[in-house]
Parts: structure tokens; sequence; C-alpha cells
């Protein structure tokens, strides 16, 4: 249960989610494998790879050893992409590929959150360059994600600048806290993985979406809230449509408007013809 709208004489708060599988229904990274390979960075057998890994990812068997030998393959697998090209690449496709598979619950969580005056933060491992846009489509305040190191050349080195993952989660959340003023004891945390448990130790409202099992025997110990998310729907589907008593009087106001102006037509004839 969320807490009702915040006091703004009190410290600011904030609401952090884990990405994949906690906002949407797959791996963000690994959704658009088929989007690069068409624009020439990867070729058919990556493909091939990457999709492995978005099964074992959604089959909830990718522990840590398994999280950090993709890291190291996808990694290695960027080398020498250039930058300006995957994000035209991300923006052309996103609406396409991402708008999909956003969980209905967590669009409607992020929304309640705004609604009661709280910032929504974005916190995933994913890299910068398809988080960011994916942070705006769901209209959150700050992203927090991967960071690849760019060469002169506009080019990835295949090296990693900033890795967030695990304990550098809550790190980054610690951080903002302190750069933002935020209360972390009056602030929520959302994730479906064991390995972001600093995370949500580092919040007083932690939340398990869809969690893994490690994760589940966690919270079920610690009387953490479970949250189970199953229905993705596009963001243009959920946009607000007038109610239907507003529906029907627009009708009934319609109809009355025309059986008058048929009225004055009939009168008229009347008359033109006395």
């Amino acid at each position: 249960m969320l807490d009702p709208v915040e006091n703004h004489s009190l410290p600011r708060t904030a609401a952090f989610f884990d990405l994949d599988k906690t906002v949407i229904a797959k791996s963000s990274t690994l959704t658009f494998s088929k989007s690069f390979y068409q624009g020439g960075l990867i070729n058919r057998r990556a493909v091939l790879r990457t999709a492995y890994a978005q099964f074992v990812f959604l089959a909830g068997g990718a522990d840590h050893d398994q999280m950090e030998r993709m890291r190291e393959y996808l990694s290695a697998l960027c080398r020498g992409w250039n930058v300006q090209q995957v994000k035209e690449i991300v923006a052309e496709t996103l609406h396409d590929l991402i708008d999909p598979i956003i969980y209905d619950e967590a669009a409607s969580l992020i929304e309640e959150h705004h609604i009661a005056g709280r910032d929504v933060v974005i916190v995933s491992t994913s890299g910068a360059e398809v988080v960011e846009p994916i942070g705006e489509l769901l209209g959150a305040d700050r992203v927090v994600a991967t960071r690849m190191i760019v060469g002169d050349d506009g080019c990835f080195t295949g090296e990693v600048e900033y890795y967030a993952y695990g304990p550098t989660k809550a790190e980054a959340v610690k951080e903002l806290a302190a750069s933002e003023g935020y209360d972390l004891s009056r602030c929520y945390a959302y994730s479906d993985s064991a390995t972001d448990i600093p995370m949500l130790e580092a919040v007083g409202h932690p939340h398990a979406v869809n969690p893994d099992r490690a994760l589940r025997r966690e919270a079920n110990a610690r009387a953490w809230p479970i949250l189970d998310f199953h229905h993705p729907v596009r963001l243009k589907q959920r946009l607000s449509v007038p109610p239907r008593p507003a529906l029907v009087a627009a009708a009934a106001i319609g109809a009355a408007a025309a059986t008058a102006g048929l009225v004055w037509y009939a009168s008229r004839r009347r008359a033109a013809t006395v």
C-alpha cells in the first residue's frame, strides 16, 4: 500500500525501479539484438546467442556468475560499435520493441508515485544508451545505468566505466539521496532479483516484483511485499478515455441538438407551404 501524497515540508522521497522483469517483461539490452543485427552491428551467430541468453534470463536461471559472463560477452560484443548508430537504432525501434512489453502494473505504480509527489528513478544494469530512452518513455525523473567507455573515434572500447550491478546500485541510490535530499527511510524500491537486495535494503519500503527464488525466500523472511506483474500493455493503450457517463451525456446532447434541428427544419418547411 502506497503512502498518501507527500508532505512537502518533509525531505523529498523517490521510488527506485529495477528495469528488466520489473518494469518490462524482458531484458532491455537483449531485446534489441535483432535491431542491432539489421543495423549491421552483430552477426547471426550473435543473435542466436543473445536469444539463448534472453531465454536463460526469462527462465530465472541467470545467477551472479552467469550475469558476469553475460556482461563480459556483451562488453566484448559491443567493442567497436559506433555510439551514435546505437542511439539511432534504439530511438527508431524503441516504441516497437519496448512499448509492448511494459507491465501495466508497473506503469500504474509509476503514475501513483508521481501523483504522490515522489521522483521515479530507473536503476538498471543495462547500458545507458538503452536505458535512458526507456526511462524517458516511462516518464522517469532520473536514470542510473551501466556506462561503457567511448573512444576518441566515437566507438565503444569494450571497457566498462561504471557497472550498475549489485551493491553498486545501492551506492548509487545513496548518492542520489545525498545529492537530491531524499529521505531513504520513506523511499520505495522494486526489483525481481536477489542481486538487488542491497538496493532494497537501502530504502524503507522494499518490494519484490516477480522475484527469483532467492529473492522470494528473502522477501518472505523479511516480510517484504511481493508483487506479481503479468500484463504487458502498450502505453498508448493506457491513455485515459472519457468515462462512459461522459460518453452517454455527449451522445444525449448530440441527439438533442439533432432533434432540435429537425424540429426547426420541419417548422420552416410548414411555414413556407402556408
